[in-house]
């Protein structure tokens, strides 16, 4: 898409300097520093936190795992 922008002229010196620097044109250096700015601005949203409760209980049987038997017969009461 074409869009006609008027930006100050240092900057745009500036921006076309860097985009020659690295090889590519002003429009690609135009797109990733837009990319850049708007990934920026999702990462101001609050990150998830996940809250776990913790819940108080009996003590877990004492088994041994290694044996089989044994856990088959705690989970079969439980």
């Amino acid at each position: 898409m074409k869009t006609t922008l008027n930006l100050n002229d240092e900057i745009l010196m500036r921006a076309k300097t860097s985009a020659a620097h690295e090889g590519i044109s002003l429009t690609r250096f135009v797109e990733d520093a837009l990319r850049t700015k708007l990934m920026d601005d999702r990462r101001k949203d609050p990150a998830f936190k996940l809250e776990l409760k913790t819940v108080r209980g009996d003590a877990p049987p004492k088994v041994d795992i290694s044996d089989r038997e044994a856990l088959y017969d705690v989970l079969d009461r439980a």
